[in-house]
């Protein structure tokens, strides 16, 4: 997925994102298995807001992304926070040219806009190959629950006056899809009262934790613990939201 114009005002979108959540989760789950390298890759790093952050707590932090936009936005944002980030255009199921690192992250349910079930496949064999021994990888992804009950068929709206939206979310052409057509007005000429108006679809898709184990399984790793929506402890229900999975290799 390529964002476009959509990178101009993801953080303004996105501000309310719980990316301490994830930091924490990662400092956790680095503590709990004696890692203590701190070569990280971050894939699907967008704007590079969690990049960021992480690489604050000392890493050394590669990230990619399919999204120029997005790769130039989170770019600017390092050079203006003299953080050194290491940044790059490419796809997660055709990784390459790397170094092995000691995690890897894929969050913000990044993984689930690839369509096709051969690239869950290949992304999870690209970052076997990419972990050092012992490597740690974590991911979340959307639970069925949320792609069924919470994405499709409804509609969201935003507003605060300078951007607005209208999202609206229809069943997808796979089981347990979603496509998403979203319409943004942003504002463009205060004292005119003038908006520019642009559109994307974003598609998601997701499988069963089951399906998931699988593929990790049969790519090599160690699936250490599947949990949901940040919780520390195993704690799955019917209306979780968001899948973890701490994998090593």
């Amino acid at each position: 997925m390529s964002y476009g114009r959509f990178a101009e005002i993801y953080d303004q979108l996105m501000s309310d994102m719980p990316y301490d959540l994830w930091t924490r989760f990662v400092l956790e789950k680095q503590a709990q298995f004696g890692s203590t390298g701190r070569r990280l890759l971050d894939v699907g790093c967008g704007t590079g807001e969690w990049t960021l952050q992480i690489a604050q707590e000392g890493f050394e932090v590669t990230g990619i992304d399919l999204s120029e936009s997005m790769l130039a936005v989170a770019s600017n944002k390092a050079q203006n926070a003299g953080v050194p980030l290491q940044l790059f255009k490419q796809n997660m199921a055709k990784v390459e040219g790397f170094e092995p690192f000691d995690i890897i992250t894929i969050f913000c349910d990044s993984l689930n806009y690839l369509e096709r079930e051969e690239d869950f496949k290949r992304t999870f064999d690209n970052m076997y190959r990419q972990l050092s021994s012992g490597g740690l990888f974590l991911f979340d992804v959307h639970s069925i629950f949320k792609i069924e009950h919470l994405f499709v068929d409804q509609t969201f709206t935003y507003d605060d006056g300078n951007v607005a939206y209208i999202w609206n979310s229809f069943e997808g052409e796979h089981p347990h899809s979603a496509e998403n057509e979203l319409s943004f007005f942003v504002m463009e000429d205060a004292d005119r009262d003038q908006y520019v108006r642009f559109d994307e679809l974003h598609k998601q898709r997701t499988f069963s934790i089951e399906q998931y184990r699988i593929w990790l399984e049969d790519a090599g790793f160690t699936i250490e613990s599947v949990t949901a929506d940040f919780s520390p402890v195993l704690s799955l229900e019917e209306n979780s939201e968001r899948i973890f999975f701490t994998c090593i290799k």
